[in-house]
């Protein structure tokens, strides 16, 4: 990556924090918003989170229904999947607090 894209890529990540600042500033619950700012977490690796996410939100689902009750396997799954900048502790809270996935971090919650 030569430098002029390098430089377009970090212009790109300002202008994508200086939205969700915006949002912060209307709502300071939004902590998700926080974490992904404050660790340079970028659009594209928010949304492969959300994603994931949303993946595992069908295997709770799927698995609940066919009675499972142990779900470290989704848990693990989150957790290799995470930017090394990001704890699952601080994400699990981060969406809590924010109401993102609810259903399911109030599970992997449990494994913390």
């Amino acid at each position: 990556m030569n430098e002029h894209e390098l430089l377009l890529e970090r212009i790109n990540l300002l202008e994508y924090h200086q939205k969700l600042l915006l949002k912060l500033l209307k709502n300071p619950e939004l902590k998700f918003y926080q974490l992904v700012i404050e660790n340079g977490i970028t659009k594209q690796e928010k949304e492969k989170f959300y994603y994931l996410c949303d993946e595992l939100s069908m295997k709770l689902e799927e698995q609940k229904a066919e009675g499972y009750v142990y779900f470290q396997p989704l848990f693990d799954e989150l957790s290799a999947s995470l930017p090394t900048e990001l704890s699952m502790k601080e994400v699990i809270n981060a969406c809590l607090a924010q109401n993102i996935y609810k259903p399911l971090f109030l599970e992997l919650a449990k494994y913390l």
